[in-house]
């Protein structure tokens, strides 16, 4: 007797933190809302199946043009990726994607910058300012999903910036934007977008007052790779780390100061720490 095939079963999710079950429930069980959740249509067709008896190398990867930012990815970007770059505000998100930018167009690769958040002036004051060059800057100002992938399928650029994820709207959607469910569906279309397209992705991204990414937990299951940008707002000192890396090692930390023309890596951090150590009390080498 022929075995009848099982069809495709729908489930649910909560529409505030996007924990998902197979059947309805009214209290979360992740953050405890209650009656914010919604149908998830149920899946077609069937998965491509293949092997893992690939070549896997690195040759795939591009530089950004920062070595210290090369270094904390674990050798490049990797084609396809996505990553979420967070920190507070004033700390240098947007200065370091300028400056990667940059590095990848000096590389003989093609970048496309959304900006959601500053008016296209004020992008180019800020290049500028740190001695870039902006003929041939590929930019735009919108906050629309459905404009930034039509955009890149245009443009078909190696590397998509967009600042920031919390200002992105997908129009299908009532919430507005910076919402949990606004950041969590524009990310995955954006990762999936990724994916399909062979663009390597940054999403800027802001923290809460406890130092945590703002929006959903779930955006940082989404991306690849978390990193975050950490400092005082009134001194030089910038420090890159990786929270998550599915493409390399989460150990690696990027050293930089902030000065006039942008973020500057520091060769020698060990002797930088030790400039102003104090060398005339008792005990002290």
């Amino acid at each position: 007797m022929a075995k009848t095939k099982r069809p495709p079963t729908a489930g649910h999710a909560c529409l505030d933190c996007g924990y998902s079950a197979a059947k309805w429930f009214g209290k979360c069980p992740d953050c405890g809302s209650w009656n914010g959740v919604a149908l998830t249509p149920a899946g077609e067709g069937i998965a491509s199946v293949t092997s893992l008896d690939l070549e896997l190398d690195d040759s795939r990867r591009f530089s950004c043009g920062v070595p210290e930012v090369d270094r904390v990815l674990g050798g490049g970007i990797v084609p396809g990726a996505v990553m979420l770059l967070a920190g507070e505000p004033g700390i240098g998100k947007s200065t370091l994607v300028l400056q990667l930018i940059d590095g990848v167009r000096r590389a003989g690769r093609s970048s496309l910058l959304v900006s959601g958040e500053e008016s296209l002036a004020k992008v180019g004051m800020r290049a500028r300012r740190l001695g870039i060059a902006t003929g041939g800057f590929r930019v735009a100002a919108t906050t629309s999903l459905p404009a930034i992938e039509a955009a890149s399928v245009a443009e078909g650029p190696d590397l998509l910036v967009v600042d920031s994820v919390q200002t992105l709207q997908d129009p299908t959607l009532d919430q507005g934007a910076g919402s949990i469910s606004q950041v969590r569906d524009c990310t995955a279309r954006l990762v999936r977008h990724a994916k399909e397209s062979g663009v390597a992705v940054i999403l800027v991204g802001h923290v809460t007052k406890d130092g945590n990414v703002a929006g959903p937990k779930t955006l940082e299951h989404l991306v690849d790779a978390v990193l975050t940008i950490d400092g005082e707002r009134t001194g030089a000192l910038r420090l890159l780390r990786a929270a998550k890396n599915r493409f390399g090692s989460c150990e690696e930390t990027g050293v930089f100061t902030m000065e006039q023309t942008g973020l500057v890596a520091v060769a020698d951090p060990s002797a930088m720490l030790l400039e102003d150590r104090c060398t005339g009390t008792p005990g002290s080498v």
